[in-house]
Parts: structure tokens; sequence; C-alpha cells
């Protein structure tokens, strides 16, 4: 038998290991009684040998399956023990964490991390009111399903493995960036505690940087302690008035940060709808949002409605009059945007919708309102191109926006992306010029950029 499935009850095959942390391994193996993949973790040797431990991983572990019920945290489908080692068999995710979403990317879109953040903070305010605390909140422990949504994994391991202390040599070695100042001094973790963790990650998330990153875990877990939080504006191209945000969330004092991580999320939300109404487009930028063209692809796609309006014209015309006339071709462009999709609505917009509400707000000069729309959009359309063109009508809406906002590196990113998926489209090309003029020669303008370069 393969070691790796030993130390597995045989009804997980084909285990392979996919991650291993101070507290054991995690295993990717097929449930061969329900047919489905899950990602089993399994207590490391050294915690194992120990009883009090090994009790309170499972105690944990059992407390953790109560919460499985919230969408945006990783089901718990069984907890047991194996050749003397407990384990926990979850539900497994196929998109990866955000950790190594920051790894490959460095600081994402404002849009997308806040909606990351929304949903880890809805899983973390649910626990805390069934009264358990995670003490371990970071980006390795926040899962992406394969549609991108957060979950939030490994409530409870921390305590039951003694991590939420820094007295257990070489415990903490992975998770002093996250530590809340009273973790970092020994005492014992509360929700204010998962709470400070959650700004740390929304600090790495739009920054690309833990606030206190150090050269040692020593080091850095004294900083939470004693340095006070570093501006996030000046750390970053973000608006300033999300510095207050972070003080309030990154607190020393526990009674002084946000009561719920809902409540830190909407005040997130709030600093970045601010400063976006401060924001004045890029002055070198003049021309128009793109219009209808007779002969070349239109953004975003509004020949679709166009083009089902004459269908739809023709077929009544041919019923009504045998064929004898056609329809009149609109001389102007609709104001609301038809797609196979709209016909039977999703419970949430999809990146479709979510791209013509954009189109319609920009096409009323309103780019500060479509930009959350369309970070949204390109999320949810990643990967569909370019069999589904929306993808580039997304990318190259977005990167339009960011040019008009004055976001021009950013802008680079999402218009070259559009390129990749139309190649030789005019409108595409031309705002990438402009875009990378830009960044080659920036125009001097007063106004307050609001987001964050795209790394």
């Amino acid at each position: 038998m393969d070691a790796t499935t030993e130390i597995l009850p045989p009804r997980y095959r084909g285990a392979k290991r996919i991650g291993q942390g101070g507290m054991g391994e995690i295993y990717r193996a097929t449930d061969s009684t329900l047919g489905r993949a899950v990602a089993v973790k399994i207590l490391a040797a050294r915690y194992s040998e120990d009883d009090s431990v090994r009790g309170r991983f499972m105690r944990e572990a059992l407390a953790a399956a109560r919460l499985s019920s919230d969408p945006s945290i990783v089901t718990i489908f069984d907890v047991g023990e194996w050749e003397e080692r407990p384990f926990i068999v979850m539900e497994y995710m196929g998109g990866g964490t955000l950790e190594g979403r920051i790894r490959a990317d460095g600081a994402q879109p404002p849009g997308r991390a806040i909606e990351w953040l929304d949903q880890a903070a809805r899983a973390l305010d649910h626990a805390h009111g069934e009264g358990i605390v995670h003490r371990d909140v970071k980006p390795a422990n926040l899962l992406l399903d394969r549609e991108g949504n957060v979950h939030v994994a490994d409530f409870g391991i921390a305590s039951a493995t003694g991590l939420d202390s820094l007295t257990m040599t070489g415990t903490v070695m992975g998770t002093a960036g996250y530590l809340a100042p009273e973790q970092a001094l020994g005492e014992r973790a509360t929700p204010a505690s998962d709470r400070y963790a959650l700004g740390v990650v929304a600090y790495e998330l739009l920054t690309g940087a833990r606030p206190f990153d150090s050269d040692t875990p020593t080091a850095e877990a004294t900083a939470h302690v004693n340095v006070p939080v570093p501006s996030v504006s000046q750390h970053a191209d973000l608006p300033r008035e999300l510095d207050a945000v972070f003080q309030k969330a990154l607190a020393k004092r526990p009674a002084d940060r946000f009561e719920t991580c809902a409540d830190f999320v909407a005040a997130l939300r709030q600093a970045f709808d601010s400063a976006a109404g401060e924001t004045r487009p890029l002055a070198a930028v003049t021309r128009p949002v793109p219009v209808a063209r007779s002969r070349s692809p239109l953004w975003p796609l509004l020949a679709v409605g166009i083009l089902a309006t004459l269908i739809v014209g023709v077929v009544l015309a041919a019923a009504l009059s045998g064929g004898g006339s056609s329809p009149q071709r609109p001389t102007t462009a609709p104001t609301s945007h038809s797609t196979s999709a709209a016909a039977t609505p999703p419970s949430s917009p999809n990146g479709h919708t979510l791209n013509d509400q954009a189109y319609s707000l920009m096409q009323q000069g309103n780019f500060a309102a479509a930009l959350p729309l369309l970070e949204q959009a390109v999320q949810k359309l990643q990967g569909a191109g370019p069999t589904d063109p929306y993808e580039g009508y997304a990318n190259y809406n977005l990167g339009y926006t960011l040019l008009q906002l004055g976001h021009c590196p950013e802008a680079v990113t999402y218009l070259q992306r559009a390129d990749a998926l139309e190649p030789g489209n005019a409108d595409v090309q031309n705002a990438l010029q402009q875009a990378q003029q830009c960044v080659d020669s920036p125009p001097g303008h007063e106004g307050h950029k609001g987001h964050g370069e795209h790394k």
C-alpha cells in the first residue's frame, strides 16, 4: 500500500498531499463511498502523541463542524482518528487560497478584495455568534472555490494545537504576521482578535504587503504590539480615507476596534465610495466611451441587443405581412441591453449583467460608479473567453474606466488582456496606447486617485 494512503482510512482513496503546515498535513483524496473529492487534514505526529492535544483537537473540530451550514465556511464532512492520529474530512476547494493569489499577483483590485473580505466577514461574524473564535485568520486559511468565492477554513485548529500563544516555540512561525497584539502577548484570543487579523488580511490584499512585515516572526509579532499602524495611502496608491479605517481595525486595544467584521468591511466600502466621489477624470483622455460601429465588434456587446431586436422585428413583420416589409434599423443604441442570459435572471448578477450595468453608467460619464461593477464582472468572467466575448468586453470597459479615473498602470493590465482576447480591435488598441503613454508621461493633476495599482 502507498505510504500516503496508510495514514487515511480505506474509504479515502488516491490520497495526494497538497499542503503541509505547523499543525499537520493536508491531502486531496476521493471519498469512495460518496464518490466525491475531499480534503483531509491530519494532525501532525508531534501533537498526536499528546493525549490532551488530541482530545482538544477533536473537540474543536466537532465544534467547528456546527458552522458548516454557513455558505462561506468550508463544510466538514467527518471527524475521526486513524492510526492514533485525528483527522478532519472537508469539502475540497479547487480555486487555491488568497495567499496564493497575493503571491502570484500582489495587490488585488479593490472591488475584488472587498468582495472576498465581505464573504470572510460574514463567516467570521457567524462563528462569533456561535461562540467560536477562529484564532488563525490569514490568507492561507481563506480558500477559493472554482467560482472565485471565499470560504473560511480551520476554525478552532489554532486553539486546539496551541497556535494562539507564543509560549510554544516554533508554533506561530507562519502566522505571526496576523497576530493581534493580545495574542502576541500570550493572552487568550477573542472575536476582536479575529477582526484584527481580518484587518491585516485586508491591508495585504489592497497593498500586497502586511502592515508590520519584518525580517523575523518575533520582530513582526512585537511590531503588532508596539508599532503604529502604517498609512495605507502612503504605502500604496490608495485613498487617504482608508487610513482612519485601518487605524480602527488594527487598534492595539480590542475595545477600540470595529464591533463586527461586517462593520469593518462596510467602513472600507464607504471610504472607497467617498474617495471615488472626489476623483476627477484624467485630463489628457478626451475620447468618449466607444459607440456602435457598423462593421466591427461593439463594446460591450450592444450589437447583441440590436441584433435580437432586428430578428424579432423580421419575424413579426414576416408573420404580419408575409415578408412584404422589413423593420427599420434603429438609429440609436438601446438604453437597456438584452442578452440571452437576461431571459432567466439569476439570483445574483452574472458577469454579463454587471458589464451591461456598468456600460450604462459609463455612457453617463459616471466612471466611479461603474468601476466596482466592472471589477466584479471581470472576476466572474475570468477564463470565459474567447468563446464568450463578454470577457474581452468587460476587460476593455474596466481598462477604459480606470484610464478615465487616472489609474493608468492598472488600466494597461486590463487593456492588454482585452487586446489578447480581441486582437485587432481599434478601440482597444487606441485605449491601450493612451494608457501606455499616460504611464510613460503622466499628466499633472490634483485629483485623488482613489484606487491602488494592480500588481
